[in-house]
């Protein structure tokens, strides 16, 4: 199969869909690898290096379009680069597509087969190529809110740790899962006090399990939401609704509540934020203030780390890309209903329910499994 690897366009986006050490992988089965030249330059990987592994450099994204059948990608295409995908094309990247009906309606429009990485599941129902990413995004979190609260920033002015003598920081992190866990662990190990809120049981046992005290495990109602956002110096929104439009559980009136200064993280902002008065910001101009409230919504985060991001990424999605080009994608998703969760769009039809629910649009209607055959 042939392999495309498009330099990423996105504001301050650094990340590449392949490094050098797996584009290698493809090629030691047979295929072949097209990247762009300085493709891989945020992450320190010259078009040397991948020529070094056999791949071959394309001067222009429009040559690795026209003579590629798979494009491997870190975010989702915009609107460019949608003009230049086709009916003979596999996209295989970051989509978010629930909040997006412009880029739903291009690629639908494209007739490109979409897998995403963010859909596709593994057997303990989690969702192991979102994984990696959201463990960089938690711990960003508590980074990039940390530097937020500083007085310059339009913060409070707290250090999140405190010093001898001086209250530290009130975290909340509103979500267990594998964004609030890695947030959680770094606001806890900069010393902050830290509360997560949650509604699966389970969840809460294990977070307790872990923390052994040195955070409150609390069970999420709008009254306990409420006291601890009037507590909070900062907030951060780590929820998830697989494919789903992210629910917004902080209203604007609830900013009400909080303290002037206090900073609120919505990482679920490229499934449209779980703030109310969130937006999508860019790495360029990162937060906004709205009711005294300094709101810190970039929509790719883990780009501003590209190379610890991007290996991690690559680490997840590599297995899937290969079986993607040895088998053909009908075959690697008939063989794999993990991987076939990841199939967004195909054929000009939503097959994954969840967008098709938050876009109110018709999905395939016939089932997957039906349609592969």
């Amino acid at each position: 199969m042939k392999i495309g690897v498009p330099k990423e366009i996105k504001n301050h986006e650094y990340r590449v869909g392949l490094t050098p050490e797996s584009a290698r992988e493809f090629i030691a089965r047979g295929h072949s690898v097209l990247v762009e030249t300085q493709a891989g330059v945020g992450i320190g990987a010259s078009d040397e290096d991948y020529v070094a592994i056999g791949a071959k450099i394309a001067p222009t994204a429009e040559d690795v379009f026209a003579n590629s059948t798979m494009i491997i990608k870190v975010k989702e295409p915009l609107a460019d680069e949608r003009k230049r995908l086709t009916p003979d094309h596999i996209l295989y990247t970051y989509l978010h597509l629930a909040p997006d009906p412009e880029q739903t309606k291009d690629l639908l429009a494209s007739g490109t087969t979409c897998i995403a990485y963010e859909t596709v599941t593994d057997r303990h129902g989690g969702l192991p190529l979102l994984k990696p990413m959201s463990q960089v995004a938690g711990r960003l979190a508590i980074q990039c809110g940390a530097s937020a609260l500083e007085k310059n920033e339009g913060g409070r002015g707290v250090l999140l740790g405190g010093v001898p003598g001086v209250h530290p920081g009130n975290v909340l992190v509103i979500g267990g899962g594998v964004v609030g866990f890695n947030a959680a662990q770094m606001a806890v190990g900069m010393h902050a006090e830290v509360t997560i809120l949650d509604r699966n049981t389970d969840v809460l046992d294990r977070l307790d399990a872990h923390f052994e005290g040195r955070a409150k495990i609390i069970y999420s109602t709008k009254a306990t939401l409420e006291q601890a956002l009037s507590e909070a110096d900062l907030v951060v929104g780590a929820v998830l609704v697989p494919g789903a439009a992210a629910p917004k559980l902080v209203t604007r009136e609830m900013l009400s509540l909080m303290k002037p200064g206090a900073v609120m993280v919505d990482v679920a902002i490229d499934q449209g934020g779980c703030f109310e008065t969130s937006h999508a910001t860019t790495h360029d101009n990162p937060t906004y203030i709205v009711d005294d409230i300094v709101h810190y919504c970039v929509a790719n985060m883990p780009g501003a780390v590209a190379r610890t991001s991007t290996y991690a990424l690559n680490n997840a999605t590599l297995i899937h890309g290969l079986r993607i080009a040895d088998k053909g994608w009908k075959a690697a998703l008939q063989a794999d209903p993990h991987l076939a969760a990841g199939l967004n769009v195909w054929n000009g039809k939503i097959t994954c329910a969840p967008v098709a629910e938050s876009l109110s649009m018709e999905i395939l209607s016939v089932p997957l499994a039906d349609a592969l055959t």
